[in-house]
């Protein structure tokens, strides 16, 4: 890890609609922007190809023509990306993902414009959520990947996860003891679920594996019925916020310094530390004279 300078960051929070067209104009322009503002990594949110009440699966056709569009974009203005989620139907083996289902594919392209990771979101949303909508089965258009996937950047070991992964600490901590620096969470967190636990979590995760947590949310409303809570946000390995959007579209901007995971990892050393496996004991009944 280069740990001496600073690296410049740019989240991108939008509201993606049913049309992949739009969503890729609006996409393109932002990363030019990012770029001219002097960004060298970019990160996008879940679905950023677009949310469509009918399901991914309407959008899976264009994912291919989509993703060359971004690469294409990362070697002409020499920005590294984290492609957010796209509907995508081969697992990385290049098999087609059966009964009709797909992956949850978060592709990072490199400044050449280079493809160098890809990793299929593990856990599935399949919850019910006080809102409009209720239910959430995501499993039901969605298979779940099996691997967890770091890539080495020019800044440090980068870890990826994926919305509802956020929730799982060992995903987290599966990563971090792999050597990651960071950790991109695109989401599309509902607005219930966001107010409740989004910034409580990811706070959770970067103090816990003192890492820098980057998260790019979706925001508004993608079509009738369906929320998105926004409020994109950097934190750093201590537990501070960096950097936070609101509930509106914008393009976040955010300078991170490399020497301050150097700095929390030396003053309180966790990995040296952890102990865990460690043996179990269940006491079932445990009174006074067991003391």
């Amino acid at each position: 890890m280069d740990s001496s300078g600073v690296l410049r960051l740019a989240l991108l929070q939008c509201c993606s609609g049913k049309h992949a067209e739009e969503n890729q104009r609006h996409v393109l322009t932002q990363m030019q922007l990012a770029a001219e503002q002097g960004a060298q990594l970019m990160l996008l949110q879940e679905h950023v190809m677009g949310m469509h009440p009918q399901g991914p699966q309407v959008l899976a056709s264009q994912a291919a023509d989509f993703l060359a569009a971004l690469q294409s974009a990362c070697a002409r203005l020499k920005l590294w990306l984290v492609a957010g989620t796209l509907p995508w139907l081969t697992r990385p083996d290049g098999g087609l993902v059966p009964d009709g289902r797909m992956r949850a594919a978060c592709f990072v392209i490199d400044d050449q414009g280079q493809v160098v990771a890809r990793y299929d979101k593990i856990h599935m949303f399949d919850v019910q959520v006080d809102d409009t909508q209720g239910a959430y089965r995501e499993s039901d258009r969605m298979e779940a990947g099996d691997k967890i996937v770091l890539v080495d950047t020019p800044w440090g070991r980068l870890g990826l996860t994926i919305c509802y992964d956020l929730r799982f600490s060992e995903l987290f901590s599966a990563l971090t003891q792999a050597g990651a620096d960071f950790i991109a969470v695109p989401s599309a967190f509902t607005q219930v679920t966001g107010a409740a636990h989004w910034s409580t979590l990811l706070r959770a995760r970067a103090i816990e594996n003192q890492v820098y947590i980057w998260a790019s949310g979706q925001c508004g409303s993608p079509y009738p019925g369906r929320f998105t809570w926004g409020h994109s946000l950097a934190v750093d390995p201590w537990g501070r916020v960096v950097a936070q959007a609101g509930e509106e579209p914008v393009l976040l901007k955010v300078d991170t310094d490399l020497s301050e995971l150097v700095r929390c990892r030396r003053s309180m050393p966790m990995s040296q530390q952890r102990r865990l496996p460690l043996q179990v004991s269940i006491c079932a009944q445990f009174t006074n004279k067991d003391a």
